[in-house]
């Protein structure tokens, strides 16, 4: 095989055969393709598309280039959830241990945040003791403990999709569909879970800004999770404005406390209920409801579980900003826009998130917001608190903020609906 005939195929916009695939993926793993050459593939990608053929090879190509993780020992099924990712969607904290109460295993590898996004595994390391680096044997030790594991993913997984997501970010070919899908299911498939179901944000506070472009990345990664045996369902949720009411790493581990012990927004809850009947129909598990866990206190008891069985403790307080200032509302009327992305943004600036994924975040760090679009508000009422550890990032923050939400007579009717679509093989 030679790099070039295979970049050549593609430029020209022809079909690259299973071999080409395969040998590509392989010697880009190891060294033997260079970036250059990769980055040259990577964008005729972009530009020309794959069929379902290809990306489906793709992605067993990156699968291959590591190992594979095998539950098969587990005496329940396994079912798993993956978020694109968005502003304040801290769904997997309350997630996992709902379905483990209701009966499946959930094993679960999740990230961290960069950017305007948050990160599971920097939410879970604001609670004291908690350890996000697990060995295989920890890993299969905590499902058997707690039902649930959410934990990093070892570098043995899928170490093409770690290398070529690197060189995605800065060549300018992030955006490819086929790239993003075989990048996160090739991760998922590699994980061993029986089930999947996809969180597909849509929004200004979302990596897919519209319904349309969300709609065929979850397709895609529908098919891939299908063609691979793996039963996969995907949601389309909406994140034109954040999810509950907390932004933040430790503000959003609280949150999602509230939803376990049968409270919280009721956004969060509503979404975390549906993603879990959905996880469980896709287990072919029946019998215990979500809303009956939630209810009950078995839900809380599965978070206790796992939280400890990562060495974390439940009880402990959580970290909390030194400083705090509140934006008020300019006028009384209706909340009518919240930008998710200018919320995140701010976030960010206040030292919640990333800008490189060497940095470390602030975990007290973020935003409480008092009022959603749709809510009537008072002049001079608390629309939000801003939390930093330094004031003097409070400036910044707020400039991110402005023009970042309206009041006025009625909400906005371009507000889109918590759940979208669903999406089936």
């Amino acid at each position: 095989m030679d790099a070039i005939d295979v970049i050549v195929t593609k430029r020209d916009g022809r079909e690259l055969s299973a071999d080409q695939i395969a040998w590509v993926v392989d010697a880009y793993t190891r060294g033997e393709v260079a970036d250059e050459q990769m980055s040259s593939l990577a964008m005729a990608i972009l530009l020309n598309g794959m069929g379902r053929g290809e990306i489906g090879q793709w992605t067993e190509a990156m699968i291959r280039s590591g190992s594979r993780m095998d539950w098969s020992g587990l005496d329940r099924p396994t079912t798993d959830k993956h978020s694109t990712g968005g502003v304040g969607d801290k769904i997997t904290l309350p997630l996992a241990p709902l379905v483990a109460a209701c009966g499946a295993y959930v094993p679960q590898l999740s990230g961290r945040g960069l950017g305007h996004t948050g990160g599971t595994l920097d939410k879970l390391e604001s609670i004291p003791g908690w350890r996000a680096s697990l060995s295989n044997d920890e890993m299969l030790g905590v499902l058997r403990e707690a039902g649930a594991v959410v934990c990093a993913a070892g570098d043995g997984l899928a170490p093409a999709d770690k290398k070529l997501y690197a060189l995605r970010d800065v060549t300018g070919t992030v955006e490819s569909i086929p790239l993003i899908a075989s990048s996160i299911m090739s991760k998922k498939i590699a994980e061993g879970t029986g089930a999947l179901v996809l969180d597909v944000k849509v929004g200004s506070g979302a990596f897919m800004k519209t319904v349309e472009t969300a709609r065929e990345l979850a397709r895609t990664m529908v098919e891939l999770g299908t063609d691979h045996g793996v039963a996969t369902v995907a949601l389309l949720t909406a994140m034109d404005r954040p999810l509950g009411h907390a932004v933040g790493n430790a503000l959003e581990v609280a949150e999602s406390v509230e939803v376990l012990a049968g409270g919280g927004p009721s956004d969060v809850v509503e979404l975390t209920v549906r993603l879990a009947r959905e996880m469980l129909a896709a287990a072919g598990i029946s019998g215990k409801d979500p809303e009956d866990a939630l209810k009950d206190g078995s839900a809380m008891d599965a978070w206790r579980r796992m939280i400890s069985a990562q060495g974390g403790d439940p009880d402990a307080a959580l970290p909390r900003a030194a400083e705090s200032i509140e934006v008020t509302a300019p006028a009384s009327g209706v909340l009518a826009r919240l930008d998710a992305y200018g919320v995140g943004l701010a976030a960010w600036r206040l030292g919640a998130g990333r800008a490189r994924k060497e940095d470390s975040v602030s975990f007290g760090a973020g935003i409480t917001l008092h009022a959603k679009p749709g809510e009537t508000v008072r002049k001079g009422q608390r629309l939000m608190t801003l939390h930093a550890d330094e004031a003097a990032r409070f400036e910044r923050a707020l400039e991110a903020l402005d023009g970042a939400y309206e009041v006025g007579e009625t909400s906005d009717p371009s507000l889109l609906p918590l759940v979208i679509d669903r999406i089936t093989a």
